[in-house]
């Protein structure tokens, strides 16, 4: 019974841990479905939790630091839009520099505004998005086998937990079941033929990156005001990277996606619960390996364990209108 709660604790676990990954690599999803490679997921989370954290802060209220997050993402998403969708830049450039304005500002203006050493003030109560309990979970959670998993595994999760999971299946339908989502696919396969039917391929690859730009809001301010208490320097921890680790992983395909990001997910939540944990011909495993897990697992998947991954084929060029 022990062995069966430990499992449950670490599942449980496992999903918390996943939602920044999965909001994150779905975002991805939608831009470089378009045609528009975004290395900046990193900078726009990093941005959104600091946003989130400080008007969560400032106001008292979760949602408004959410929609403040996800303002400041969207920003982030039109300045690299407009640098590779208008001016025809280079998309990774642009992606970078993202990521290094970020890590910038948000320590520099949290240092600024709170003089906390570029944290935000801690948040409680309406403030942050606490854990849901289900209809139910109480009565539940004695039964065997099935009340754990639906008291302990299910409920007892934020509101931005619930919607990470749900946009799996709207992503799914979103592309392969809209006219819209056609025709995202269509630009970043065959902008030339989409131009030619009349449609707009800058807009729609604006309306990628707008996609983009709210996912990454959301999981920026789960990471400072679902998960975390406030901001604090770098809590991204590069999750952007191991997010397109997961987009590539999955083949830019949401369901996978999915089950990437909760493969990461998982090791992450193993790294945590067994810190120093002692084997018995080893001995005791260091600290800093249990955490480099995750990202060890990210080298190696894409160092070529994944089989062959074709990108979208007009992925980071540039359209140009033929004249």
């Amino acid at each position: 019974m022990e062995t069966y709660t430990t499992i449950i604790q670490l599942l449980g676990s496992t999903i918390r841990v996943s939602v920044p990954l999965l909001l994150a690599c779905l975002a991805g999803l939608y831009s470089e479905r378009s045609g528009v490679f975004d290395i900046g997921l990193e900078g726009k989370m990093l941005a959104g939790a600091f946003a989130a954290g400080a008007a969560a802060a400032v106001s008292g209220s979760a949602w408004v630091g959410l929609g403040a997050a996800i303002l400041v993402s969207i920003g982030f998403s039109l300045v690299h839009g407009f640098a590779s969708i208008t001016h025809r830049g280079d998309q990774i450039v642009s992606g970078v520099a993202i990521n290094f304005i970020a890590a910038g500002s948000t320590v520099i203006l949290g240092q600024a505004w709170f003089h906390q050493g570029g944290r935000t003030p801690s948040v409680s109560g309406a403030a942050r998005f606490n854990a849901i309990t289900l209809p139910g979970a109480d009565s539940f959670s004695h039964v065997p086998v099935i009340g754990p998993i639906y008291a302990n595994l299910l409920s007892g999760h934020s509101i931005l937990v619930y919607f990470a999971f749900l946009m799996v299946p709207i992503t799914w339908w979103v592309l392969f079941r809209t006219r819209f989502g056609l025709r995202l696919r269509a630009v970043g396969e065959n902008p030339a033929a989409v131009d030619t039917a009349g449609i707009s391929v800058a807009w729609l690859r604006y309306r990628a990156v707008i996609c983009t730009g709210i996912l990454t809001g959301m999981s920026g301010a789960y990471l400072s005001i679902a998960q975390g208490a406030g901001f604090v320097k770098d809590m991204s921890a590069g999750r952007g990277f191991i997010a397109l680790a997961a987009l590539i992983f999955a083949k830019w395909k949401p369901v996978p996606a999915m089950f990437a990001c909760l493969l990461f997910g998982f090791l992450n939540a193993i790294s945590i619960r067994y810190q120093g944990i002692a084997l018995p011909t080893i001995g005791k495993v260091p600290e800093q390996l249990m955490q480099a897990l995750p990202y060890i697992l990210t080298v190696v998947l894409l160092a070529g364990f994944i089989g062959k991954a074709v990108p979208p084929r007009a992925g980071g060029v540039p359209y140009v209108k033929e004249r």
